[in-house]
């Protein structure tokens, strides 16, 4: 299993004058220190990559032993660009890949790890325009996946696993994307083509994507409880 963070973004909407995924939380461990200790307990630290792009230094100074993947068009390009140039590192292993601003519990990744085949953590709460929303097919497996869906069951929340027999579709989906597309995108396009990607609900655990200030605020409280 190999792991793949997301983390090139300039995090705008937050306002921090650092990468996002280093914004400190109540525990007193930057957002991606907290994401770190959780993976150890699954893989190894060398099975870890980082893509970076914005103030990248601050992140590499920060996490020196992690193996780093540069997105050099990070100011133009979205996730789906972040996603492929690690993917295309990391073709012949199963893959999680994470956004790198999202707060979870580390059950996240069990749950993924353990759910056979490919798969998205995703929640069935309310959602407004901003969050990633997804809908079922009859089959119990993802139709929709992005920030336009009608009718949504709930959130994708960020964090996702690729077994390494899709990767080769998921590739060539990447390749096809937008340079401002979403990686769902690519996920999207891929269903037709036999890309079965199953819900694993993770609503009973944190996992939080921080876009806002009082996405911060929320999972601050939530981790001090």
């Amino acid at each position: 299993m190999k792991i793949i963070i997301l983390a090139a973004g300039i995090g705008s909407r937050l306002g921090k004058p650092h990468p996002k995924a280093l914004t400190l939380l109540s525990n007193g461990r930057s957002i991606m220190q907290n994401q770190i200790k959780g993976l150890l307990r699954y893989v190894d630290i060398d099975d870890i990559y980082i893509v970076v792009g914005f103030k990248k230094e601050l992140i590499m100074e920060a996490f020196p032993e992690l193996t780093f993947v540069y997105n050099d068009y990070f100011d133009t390009t979205n996730t789906s660009k972040s996603l492929l140039k690690a993917l295309k590192k990391n073709r012949n292993d199963d893959v999680i890949w994470i956004n790198g601003d999202v707060v979870f519990d580390h059950a996240v990744i069990d749950r993924l790890i353990k759910t056979p085949g490919s798969c998205m953590a995703v929640n069935n709460e309310k959602v407004g325009e901003e969050e990633v929303k997804y809908t079922l097919a009859e089959n119990g497996t993802i139709l929709e996946v992005s920030k336009q869906v009608e009718r949504p069951r709930g959130e994708a929340v960020g964090l996702n696993k690729l077994i390494a027999a899709d990767i080769p579709v998921m590739l060539e989906m990447l390749e096809q994307c937008r340079d401002n597309d979403y990686f769902e995108k690519a996920i999207e396009t891929g269903i037709p083509l036999g890309l079965n990607m199953y819900p694993v609900d993770i609503s009973d655990l944190i996992c939080t994507e921080i876009d806002f200030e009082e996405d911060l605020q929320r999972v601050n409280a939530q981790l001090k409880e």
